[in-house]
């Protein structure tokens, strides 16, 4: 019976939360699976809390579906020894065959390791196309921001409002345009692929395992609502990569990049994907 309070406790502790009472929370937009929790940080900011458990992991998803738009989130993941532990925050147009799916995971690591960041895009069931990232911080010391700039020129991630990664469109290419796309963020058990590949599971010992969210935006186009703006009425509408962008890029390519699957010879024997000879 100790590990409901000690639960509670270890929330409060990570995310430096607060109770507090307000009629309207960020998270209402969304429907929850597993144990979620909603409190507030010492400044009143609202904080969602993930909590995974041997016996489920947890997670939201928005009620509301997108055709393009601007994401973010702010996010403080698990510290110490995380390994086999997947975070994530990503766009999802479903789970059949066919889908479209944009994501940025955040994949487990024993403690002193760096935390890889996972980016990929699915157009049409169509994926593998990974870039992975080591953070050049410490994710689970602070609150850090997170970004999916997605229209139908191109697809941007950024990390504390750094570009990291441009995924750009081509008429001939599979690209996700058709399909309405709602807002996801999970805490699961991926130890059969997250750390080193599988060779490290989750550490149940340490469970509760804990990540937190807040300062949650979308502008979007929200499938129901208002139509898309015309050119020129939003900026991420027309948001392609700048001088800046195209330079944090190939910082991040040089410095962090730990996988790219356009170097995966392997994986693809009959020959990479026909973006990786134009980018």
């Amino acid at each position: 019976m100790a590990r409901p309070t000690s639960t509670l406790v270890l929330v409060a502790v990570l995310c430096l939360v607060v109770r507090s009472a307000s009629a309207e929370f960020w998270l209402d937009e969304f429907t929850t699976d597993g144990d979620v929790r909603k409190d507030y940080d010492r400044s009143g900011r609202q904080v969602a809390s993930l909590v995974l458990l041997q016996r489920s992991g947890a997670g939201f998803n928005s009620t509301r579906r997108y055709l393009f738009g601007e994401f973010s989130v702010e996010m403080k993941l698990i510290p110490g020894n995380s390994a086999g532990t997947v975070t994530s925050f990503y766009l999802t147009s479903g789970e059949g065959d066919e889908h479209d799916e944009i994501d940025m995971e955040f994949m487990g690591n024993s403690s002193g390791s760096p935390t890889v960041l996972n980016t990929n895009v699915w157009a049409s069931g169509d994926g593998k196309k990974e870039h992975q990232f080591y953070l050049w911080f410490d994710p689970a010391a602070d609150f850090h921001k997170y970004k999916i700039i997605w229209n139908d020129k191109n697809i941007i991630f950024q990390v504390d409002d750094v570009t990291v990664r441009v995924f750009k469109r081509y008429a001939d290419l599979p690209y996700p345009d058709a399909k309405p796309m709602a807002v996801h963020a999970t805490l699961w058990d991926g130890s059969y692929w997250a750390t080193e590949k599988g060779k490290v599971p989750i550490n149940w010992s340490r469970a509760p395992f804990v990540v937190c969210y807040r300062a949650y935006t979308a502008n979007g186009c929200a499938v129901g609502g208002s139509s898309c703006p015309a050119a020129g009425g939003n900026e991420w509408m027309d948001r392609q990569p700048d001088d800046t962008d195209r330079l944090t890029v190939a910082w991040a390519h040089r410095n962090c990049l730990q996988y790219n699957y356009c170097d995966d010879g392997w994986r693809f024997p009959q020959g990479f994907p026909g973006e990786c000879a134009r980018n």
